[in-house]
């Protein structure tokens, strides 16, 4: 094995069918409706082409870490696998949660929209989010899923479909059934952050090797396994970053709200 792959090489296309499946039915089925949308102006006004723009990229991302060889070098490379897991927890997901049209028409009483709202309750993302996190990067939970490949093939499922959940709470694509204010938001972007990054900081400082599979691994570029450690949690540290930023800003924008509020005269009394 080579293990010091370029880019060309972690690129080569390696299937994974069932992501590969999954991706081209969301993407058939968004832009087929899209397409419908381009034919009356009330739809374009609420559909445009810049959110079909970042729809298409997050596809393209998403397609990119999972139909590629670096999926195969779980077992030699930790650093790249949180790459990828990075990528589709913190740049895919919203890029989709984005190209969400405005004013999806929903019932928050029925249907799709009663079980919307439901998933889209912020303790019901937090806790699905978390349980992800926390329960495949113990030991015993990553130890057994690089053994049973789990890693390669259920994780990145799963951190995607955790993460779509977090970021449409914290970008509230679907006002008709999610009625949270920018200040919730805010503190739940915070909650949520908290998961990844209190496990990047456990990789940082740690002074041994963690996972029982890269103890005596041969890393590639010549990584002994510590580093490969402390890489990974380097990668999703900063893969964090943004949406705690975005958590801050909702926070402030929120803070100068209720400011703006107590500074507006009162209504006379009568």
């Amino acid at each position: 094995m080579n293990l010091s792959p370029g880019l060309g090489e972690l690129l080569a296309l390696t299937p994974d069918w069932p992501m590969l499946v999954a991706a081209l039915v969301v993407g058939g089925l968004y832009f087929w409706r899209f397409a419908a949308a381009r034919r009356h102006e009330v739809d374009r006004a609420r559909w445009p082409i810049w959110k079909a723009a970042l729809f298409g990229l997050g596809l393209v991302l998403w397609l990119l870490v999972t139909q590629s060889r670096a999926s195969a070098l779980t077992g030699q490379s930790m650093a790249l696998y949180m790459g990828r897991l990075m990528v589709l927890a913190e740049l895919v997901p919203p890029l989709l949660v984005l190209g969400i049209p405005r004013a999806v028409a929903l019932d928050p009483r029925r249907g799709l929209g009663r079980v919307l709202g439901l998933l889209l309750d912020p303790w019901v993302a937090l806790a699905l989010w978390a349980a992800v996190v926390v329960f495949w990067n113990v030991p015993a939970g990553f130890n057994a899923s690089v053994v049973s490949n789990s890693a390669a093939q259920l994780l990145p499922a799963l951190y995607l479909l955790s993460s779509l959940l977090v970021w449409a709470v914290v970008l509230r694509p679907l006002p008709a059934v999610q009625p949270a204010s920018i200040g919730s938001r805010g503190w739940f972007g915070l909650l949520a952050a908290l998961p990844m990054m209190s496990v990047a900081a456990v990789w940082l400082y740690s002074p041994r090797v963690l996972y029982t599979p890269y103890v005596n691994a041969l890393c590639l570029w010549n990584l002994t396994p510590l580093e490969n450690q402390q890489l990974s949690g380097w990668i999703m540290m900063v893969a964090g970053i943004p949406a705690m930023a975005l958590a801050f800003v909702q926070l402030m924008a929120w803070l100068i709200r209720l400011a703006d509020g107590d500074s507006l005269p009162k209504p006379p009394a009568r």
